[in-house]
């Protein structure tokens, strides 16, 4: 069974990492999917994806260079999207950096960068899909927070506000637009096994980190991909404004 057959999907940041696990997991359920991607090293691995999701799932598949922290960049992706597939049904703010710092030593152009990317980008991209969501009356919007969003971590000040700032953005979102049968959630996820945290995936640090973790390892990016087509599809039809950990139980 297809959970998402024929809607249309974006999905920011997906060239590689929980972006990339969460396209190919809805091209497998029947969405047609556009996705950005934001370095030029990065361009052959989008049309390597963006060929698998067609070859693979026999669906459309579209990559676009844009950034996501760019206002103009947005407002010129969705417009494109929407003259290539019709419409957008589903928006996955996935796209993010983190440049980790003490706060001591954190200088306001690494503050300004990550909430820039990670915050303002959202913001950015749920504005250019309203109108169409609201033509139609049917939306999903699913932002990616993060579990230190939620607890802090030292050193992370501005990953952490950028990603707690998402959970209010999304409560407020989930308000405005539920009248519309517009839905808006949050993941928060704990750690992924991606190329951002390639260096935990052995040795002392890695044993320290998955110690404090009841479930004892880290997530894959399909578990997270699969809490995001959940909340896509008409199995998460009655969860709006709510963020949802996959954290292996970091949090409790």
């Amino acid at each position: 069974m297809k959970l998402l057959e024929g809607k249309v999907a974006i999905v920011t940041g997906a060239a590689r990492g929980i972006g990339e696990g969460i396209a190919i997991k809805f091209a497998e359920h029947g969405a047609n999917v556009a996705f950005t991607y934001v370095s030029d090293s990065s361009a052959e691995k989008a049309k390597a994806l963006q060929e698998k999701l067609v070859n693979s799932y026999g669906i459309r598949a579209v990559s676009y260079k844009s950034n996501a922290g760019d206002l103009a960049q947005c407002e010129a992706l969705v417009n494109e999207v929407i003259k290539e597939f019709g419409t957008v049904d589903i928006l996955v703010n996935n796209a993010g950096i983190s440049k980790d710092n003490l706060l001591m030593r954190m200088s306001p152009e690494q503050w300004n960068d990550v909430i820039q990317v990670n915050l303002n980008s959202v913001f950015y991209m749920t504005k250019q899909v309203i109108r169409p969501m609201m033509k139609t009356r049917n939306g999903v919007i699913i932002n990616m927070s993060s579990i230190i969003g939620e607890i802090g971590n030292a050193g992370q000040a501005s990953y952490a506000a950028s990603k707690a700032g998402i959970i209010g953005f999304t409560k407020s979102v989930a308000k405005e637009l539920g009248s519309r049968n517009i839905r808006c959630n949050a993941i928060a996820p704990g750690f992924v096994e991606t190329d951002m945290t390639s260096y935990l995936k052995e040795g002392e640090a890695a044993d320290k980190y998955k110690a404090g973790i009841p479930l004892g390892k880290f997530a894959t990016a399909e578990d997270i991909a699969n809490t995001a087509l959940f909340l896509a599809s008409d199995m998460g039809s009655y969860i709006t404004g709510q963020t949802i950990s996959v954290c292996g139980g970091l949090n409790i």
